[in-house]
């Protein structure tokens, strides 16, 4: 027979009934119960307490209920059988893939990658929009939408891919998603990828690598040049491999585009291998210098390339959308994977980014950060290498400018350094899947402050120097 020492509050708001429960339950739970314990009798533990059988009988039929405990009638009440609880210490909460995201929610730092401009975008006009599209959302029938995305925008998003991408696509081929994560994610699955091999550039989006990793493919890194992704190397190192996952518009992070006789042989390796092609198109058309070049997928004759592309760098990655542009022959097998595994939420924000397109404000919001973004790249260019007198390589890349640092360095802990600066730049070497991995910093130009711009330089070199 177990004794318990239960403690009662008479003058309390809680029934004396929940204080029993909660107090043998508290023994069960850390131990001090063991398994197949018998408990005191109603009337031994009534007595015991100065309280009735009937309160008694309360708190053990719901320790019964809730399977703390187990009656077996004239044998009495025993402890019921519960795995052990493993005690461990708290740790404070990481965020996932540290090495890309170092604080998620936090207002943007000097140098930090993938966040758009956050003092040139119109806020007044989208706040006013974001508000009719919550009313007109609100107002629509009760019913389950378009797992596929909003009609409008699959629309809208065709005939932008159409002028700005050399993309010709059916509204019916367009699939919303969140962000590029949920589409290359839809891809995986709808290709049905799992324990396939797949190349993915080397350096290359870290982003990519695990997910394709937690999907179930071998992933093998090849390596890029000046033109791009190197298709014979690829051939050699995974001669098996069905999936290539590129961003040929501007290579992520190095920023060159895939040149015309790379993509062909990249088309001409899918066509052979049966092979399927992810098209990273993170930055779309925003190229600073000079004219986009069409996406890969124009090119696609046989139906071998799915197109990714997203507004977490033109509008805000708060708005978690993204889209995947399918070959017309698959388009009704992604709209019954969409509609049973990754169904697309959020009419308010689609409609509120349909009305942004339809309106010739998407277009003329990224005539202005190109501007914008040109300047500041060649304004961090500048400051660079007039401060590092020619001891640091220094070259633009898409939105960023990637400093070269001597193999000696150890950027990933410049980087950390650099954050108590308030200074956030990205390392490049954990972007290489294979060695030697290239010592480097990565600086996104979208945040950059001109007027400090010449500080942080300093700020940042001064780390550099310390370092190296």
């Amino acid at each position: 027979m177990t004794t318990l020492s239960v403690r009662l509050d008479r003058s309390g708001r809680i029934p004396l009934s929940v204080q029993i429960y909660g107090s043998i339950k508290a023994a069960i739970e850390s131990g001090q119960l063991t398994s197949d314990a018998r408990l005191p009798s109603w009337s031994d533990l009534a007595a015991q307490l100065g309280v009735s059988r009937g309160t008694v009988r309360a708190a053990y039929e719901r320790l019964i209920d809730e399977q703390f405990a187990i009656s077996l009638g004239a044998a009495g009440t025993r402890v019921a059988a519960r795995p052990v609880r493993v005690v461990t210490k708290w740790l404070p909460e990481a965020p996932p893939l540290p090495d890309l995201f170092y604080d998620f929610s936090a207002k943007p730092l000097v140098f930090q990658m993938g966040v758009p401009s956050q003092d040139f975008f119109p806020f007044k006009l989208w706040s006013r929009i974001q508000a009719r599209a919550a009313r007109h959302a609100s107002a629509l029938p009760v019913g389950y939408p378009d797992p596929r995305g909003e009609p409008d925008l699959r629309r809208e998003i065709a005939a932008y891919l159409g002028v700005a991408r050399g993309l010709r696509c059916s509204p019916s081929q367009v699939f919303i998603s969140a962000g590029f994560s949920g589409a290359l994610n839809l891809a995986i699955r709808g290709l049905r990828m799992e324990g396939a091999q797949a190349w993915i550039e080397d350096p290359g989006f870290l982003l990519t690598r695990k997910a394709l990793e937690l999907a179930g493919l071998t992933v093998f890194g090849v390596p890029v040049d000046g033109d791009g992704l190197d298709i014979d190397a690829g051939r050699r190192i995974s001669p098996d491999a069905t999936l290539a996952v590129v961003t040929p518009g501007q290579h992520a992070p190095l920023g060159m585009p895939m040149s015309l006789s790379r993509r062909l042989s990249l088309l001409d390796w899918a066509r052979h291998r049966d092979a399927w092609i992810v098209e990273d198109d993170y930055l779309g058309e925003l190229q600073l210098k000079g004219r986009a070049a069409p996406a890969l997928a124009s090119l696609d004759e046989d139906g071998r390339v799915l197109h990714v592309g997203t507004f977490s760098k033109t509008i805000s990655p708060n708005l978690r959308l993204g889209f995947l542009v399918v070959p017309p022959a698959m388009a009704r097998h992604f709209g019954d994977v969409v509609a049973c595994l990754a169904p697309v939420s959020g009419i308010s924000v689609q409609l509120a980014v349909a009305e942004f397109m339809h309106d010739g404000h998407y277009l003329r919001h990224l005539r202005r950060m190109k501007r914008l973004y040109a300047g500041r790249q060649d304004v961090l260019v500048r400051w660079l290498t007039e401060q590092a007198s020619g001891a640091l390589r220094v070259q633009a890349a898409g939105m960023t400018v990637v400093a070269m640092l001597p193999e000696s360095a150890s950027d990933i802990d410049i980087a950390l350094r650099a954050r108590k600066f308030d200074l956030a730049p990205v390392p490049l070497s954990p972007w290489y899947l294979n060695s030697p991995a290239q010592q480097g910093l990565l600086l996104g130009v979208t945040n950059v402050n001109e007027k400090t711009l010449g500080a942080d330089c300093s700020r940042l070199l001064e780390l550099i120097r310390s370092r190296t």
